[in-house]
């Protein structure tokens, strides 16, 4: 998801960062770098030019320029502005008793009668009866997608094969759920592969006759500037109350998500990411302003991981956590569990750090979820032992975990690399009490976003002062000198 924004933006920031003492002129060339960024994610230009006068009028300040890292203070510039670019958004269907109409409209192919069944889906959830209603009269197989999704998700649908009226349609299906003691009709409408009058002004009749209580807009993200377009037609039009953004996991360049809002004034509601029906979720700026920067989405996750996965596994993992330990057993095991929700590449989508974790791994070309696989191989060949203490495999255990794993053995040794900094991290931080976690996770979360290739080491909380260079450069070899020791001790133990 914003993989063109998220690069662009990323190597702006890498680019600042090089520069050493920042000025004027050098923090002008990283805005521009921002600048293309957005211009090349498919951003209106309108939207790009009020966006970065925003940006520029903070940034290039004497306070931020005189600070100690003002990369980070860019980082936090931007990440506000994106938040207001796309936000504020109220996610409430607005419910109402005894029964409320909510109806769908947008050119043919972006994704309405999928998006009944996920809206639907999600009000099953919430307790609700919710009724859908086949309007499309003009796509041939509109009628028999909406009954399919009905029946597999046991919800109403309501049909008419006869009947050339939507209008007609949608008024028998009040009535019936009216009958039937439904609480929610959702109408998927027809659409056009283009804009005209006649779908206009049957739009414009259901809505007068039918009056329904929120109008959303569903639109394909991957149509860029065509979605900002047609949402500012359909809105002219239909006052509408919300966008639904669809197919956010393809090739989504983000500027639709981006532009539609200050270009429509009307809020992104939901977004779709995948084609399964509980893959709608809502949507929110300072989460996606989060993941577009590379800070990843952890709220999301949780909510998630909180309806799909095994509560007592995770309970117990967290058990395990709190008394410090943390091995590649529990790695594989916390994988495995978040495979549940959904595919692996989406699933780091949520994480900081995910550009330095495959950049470790060394598979920039190989997709996330072959990635995982290789991950589970190379620690399935490994002994008891070695997944407790990865620091016990030298050269020979090395090169028998590859040719047990069927990789070569320097993957063996960059997953060790990622992990182990991964693990004092993770027993780092759940030692920590509430407040103090929070704040050590948003550090780390900063820190990744400024720099996504440097170590993953738990950051210090607490201790009030920064280290100078010195300092830090004596820190890094007494470090260096423990773990030679730590390396020594272990290949005079006797292998298990």
């Amino acid at each position: 998801m914003f993989e063109t924004l998220q690069d662009g933006l990323r190597s702006a920031i890498r680019t600042l960062r090089g520069k050493g003492k920042l000025t004027e002129s050098n923090m002008r060339d990283g805005l521009d770098l921002v600048r293309q960024s957005l211009l090349e994610a498919d951003v209106s230009f309108p939207v790009v030019k009020d966006f970065m006068a925003r940006i520029s009028e903070q940034a290039l300040g004497e306070k931020v320029l005189k600070l100690l890292d003002p990369t980070e203070q860019l980082i936090k510039i931007v990440h506000e502005e994106l938040i207001s670019l796309m936000g504020p958004v109220d996610n409430s269907l607005h419910l109402k008793e005894p029964l409320t109409i909510l109806m769908l409209c947008g050119l043919q192919g972006a994704g309405k009668t999928t998006t009944c069944g996920k809206l639907g889906s999600k009000l099953l959830k919430s307790g609700n009866r919710p009724m859908l209603v086949a309007a499309d009269l003009q796509r041939p197989a509109a009628i028999d997608q909406l009954e399919i999704i009905g029946k597999n998700l046991d919800i109403p649908v309501h049909t008419d094969r006869v009947s050339k009226d939507p209008v007609a349609v949608c008024l028998a299906a009040l009535a019936k759920a009216k009958a039937s003691n439904c609480d929610v009709l959702i109408l998927d409408t027809a659409g056009r592969l283009h804009i005209d009058d006649e779908l206009m002004q049957q739009l414009v009749r259901i809505d007068n006759e039918v009056n329904p209580d929120q109008v959303y807009f569903v639109v394909d993200s991957m149509t860029g500037q065509d979605a900002v377009n047609s949402a500012k037609a359909f809105n002219e039009t239909l006052e509408l109350d919300g966008v639904i953004l669809t197919k956010l996991d393809g090739d989504a360049r983000g500027g639709a998500a981006l532009s539609v809002k200050h270009i429509t004034g009307v809020p992104i509601k939901f977004i779709g990411t995948g084609e399964m029906f509980d893959a709608l979720e809502e949507f929110h700026p300072d989460r996606m302003a989060g993941r577009i920067l590379g800070m990843g989405d952890v709220l999301t996750l949780i909510e998630q991981a909180t309806e799909k996965l095994d509560k007592e596994a995770l309970e117990e993992q967290q058990e395990r956590l709190m008394k410090g330990e943390f091995t590649l057993d529990d790695f594989k095991t916390q994988m495995s569990q978040a495979k549940r929700l959904g595919s692996f590449s989406k699933i780091l989508s949520f994480i900081p750090g995910f550009s330095q974790i495959s950049q470790m791994m060394g598979a920039a070309n190989v997709d996330a979820d072959d990635q995982l696989t290789r991950v589970n191989g190379i620690i399935d060949s490994m002994t008891p032992a070695e997944r407790r203490n990865p620091n016990i495999i030298d050269i020979q255990r090395r090169r028998r975990i590859a040719a047990g794993a069927g990789v070569p053995p320097n993957q063996v040794s960059e997953l060790i690399k990622a992990f182990m900094p991964m693990a004092e991290m993770m027993k780092s931080i759940s030692s920590m009490k509430g407040s103090e976690r929070m704040r050590a996770l948003q550090e780390l979360t900063q820190r990744m976003t400024a720099n996504p290739t440097a170590p993953l080491n738990a950051p210090k909380v607490g201790t009030g002062k920064r280290l100078s260079p010195k300092e830090k450069a004596n820190a890094r070899k007494q470090r260096e000198k423990e773990r030679k020791k730590r390396e020594r001790e272990e290949k005079n133990k006797p292998q298990t």
